[in-house]
């Protein structure tokens, strides 16, 4: 339905339909994973930002945490710099780790900050590394596919890293001078070294550490399928367990829906994995009875 075609009466209708969700999550924080087309489509960046604005102005204290892969990719690209991964995850050596800081802590991270200012919302960008806001450790890689070997390879992956804690003092203390954190998702470790680490996992982690009223997490999917292809939705965390044990829930899927089914089961209301690529996503799935993705409870 666009705009032009849409009635008084409708527009009516949609303020009511939103009402009672803008009043039982006044106040309360939902912790947003942006990522995916959302991050890049001119179009829905526009939409993404106006739905952030929105929902500070009606009380909500939305945090969001960026990922930034294609743009890192493309960066190394231009300086010749190939990447390479194991697993899933980037081989992070020194030089890729100056790359990535640069990219997610600085070119991706101002640009989201400037989109939400331009739309009237007061954004202040941050990286892990601000306020002792992630600390972080080395993530180790184990290679079990080689029967010959006794034991586990250690697989060496360079600057990547894991959560393992978060001080939330800093994000807090922007919340309440009613201004909206965007994250990058850059720890680091007590010896001061840098570590890239995956932004869902960081999204996941901080919404558990601020008990925050949902987790949202985009991506350029329509939520977690069955096996028609239709959308899952309003599952429980052991529905969630027993389709991932049977394998209904697998690949790409699966680290986002394990941070999900993490963060329910840590005192998260709710978590979300909504489809990026539908314009103004973020309200539909927070304020409309319908939403656009899928609905994961504890």
């Amino acid at each position: 339905m666009t705009t032009a075609k849409i009635t008084a009466q409708q527009r009516a209708g949609i303020l009511a339909e939103a009402l009672p969700y803008i009043k039982r999550f006044k106040k309360k924080t939902i912790v947003v994973k942006y990522g995916g087309n959302a991050m890049v489509d001119e179009s829905l960046k526009e939409g993404f930002a106006r739905d952030i604005v929105l929902m500070k102005l009606v009380g909500i204290n939305p945090v969001i945490v960026h990922g930034g892969g294609p743009q890192i990719n493309e960066l190394l690209d231009k300086i010749g710099k190939e990447s390479q991964f194991v697993k899933g995850m980037r081989v992070t050596d020194r030089e890729t780790m100056d790359v990535v800081e640069m990219v997610l802590g600085g070119l991706v991270n101002k640009d989201i900050v400037n989109l939400v200012n331009r739309h009237g919302g007061k954004a202040v960008g941050l990286s892990g590394k601000d306020g002792g806001l992630i600390h972080a450790r080395k993530m180790i890689l184990e290679n079990n596919d080689d029967p010959a070997l006794d034991a586990p390879e250690i697989i060496d992956i360079g600057h990547v890293g894991e959560v393992e804690s978060i001080d939330p003092e800093i994000v807090k203390l922007l919340e309440s001078g009613e201004f909206i954190p965007v994250i990058a998702p850059i720890g680091v470790d007590k010896e001061g070294q840098t570590y890239n680490i995956n932004a869902d996992i960081v999204a996941g982690t901080l919404a558990q550490t601020l008990m925050a009223e949902k987790l949202v997490l985009m991506t350029n999917t329509a939520g977690v399928l069955d096996t028609d292809g239709d959308v899952m939705t309003g599952l429980s965390a052991s529905e969630v367990d027993q389709l991932v044990a049977s394998g209904a829930i697998h690949g790409g899927m699966l680290p986002k829906v394990t941070c999900a089914l993490d963060a329910v089961k840590s005192g998260v209301k709710s978590a979300h994995i909504i489809d990026g690529r539908v314009e103004h996503a973020l309200l539909l799935e927070v304020f409309s009875d319908e939403g656009v993705g899928t609905l994961i409870t504890g």
